[in-house]
C-alpha cells in the first residue's frame, strides 16, 4: 500500500493541497523525534523545519483569499498565488508569517523564526560561539526541535476541521502525540 506523503502533491490550487500538507508536516514531525531519539539532532532539526514549513503552506493555502485581500498591488496577488503557496521560498518565510500574522495567527512568526534557527543549526551544528548557530550544545537544540514539534501537533489538531483529515492523518496525528 502506497502511503499518501509518497504521492505527489496535488496542485496548490487544489481542496485537497492543505489537507496533503498537514499529513506532510505530521510525518516530518515524527520523523524529527526519531531522529532525535537516535541522537541526530542535525537531522532532527531539518525535520522539524520542513515539517513546519508544511504547516505554514496549509496554512498559506486555507488562508489564501483573506491574504490576497491585504496585497496592495495585483502581482502581489499573483505571487500568493501562485508561488508562496506552492513553494514557501525559505527567504520570504518570515514576510509570509507576517501576512498570516495580520489574518489572525499571532504566534507565527516567532515559530518561523524558531524554524529558520533549527534550519541554520541543520547546517552549521552546535556553536559555543554562536556565530552560525543559535544552539551552543546538540542538548539546546534538542529542546527546541521537541517545542516546533509540538507545535506541529497543536497545528495539525487545530487546523483538523478545515482540511480533508483522512484516517492516515489520524494515525499520523496520534503515533506523533504518543511519542511527545
Amino acid at each position: 500500500m502506497e502511503l499518501a506523503i509518497e504521492r505527489p502533491l496535488p496542485k496548490p490550487t487544489s481542496a485537497d493541497y492543505a489537507s496533503a500538507r498537514l499529513l506532510e508536516a505530521l510525518v516530518e514531525a515524527r520523523l524529527a523525534l526519531d531522529f532525535l531519539r537516535r541522537g541526530l539532532t542535525r537531522n532532527a532539526a531539518g525535520k522539524a523545519f520542513q515539517a513546519w514549513k508544511a504547516v505554514l503552506a496549509a496554512l498559506l493555502k486555507l488562508e489564501l483569499e483573506r491574504l490576497k485581500a491585504l496585497a496592495k498591488a495585483e502581482e502581489e496577488k499573483r505571487w500568493l498565488e501562485e508561488r508562496a503557496v506552492a513553494r514557501v521560498p525559505t527567504t520570504k518565510m518570515l514576510s509570509l508569517s507576517q501576512l498570516l500574522k495580520e489574518v489572525g495567527y499571532r504566534e507565527v512568526p516567532a515559530w518561523t523564526s524558531l524554524a529558520l534557527d533549527l534550519h541554520d543549526y541543520q547546517y552549521h551544528g552546535p556553536d559555543p560561539d554562536m556565530a552560525l548557530s543559535k544552539y551552543r550544545t546538540r542538548e539546546e537544540a534538542a529542546y527546541f526541535i521537541r517545542s516546533l514539534v509540538e507545535v506541529v501537533a497543536e497545528y495539525a489538531e487545530r487546523l483538523k476541521s478545515r482540511v480533508a483529515w483522512t484516517k492516515e492523518h489520524e494515525e499520523a496525528y496520534k503515533a506523533l502525540v504518543g511519542e511527545l
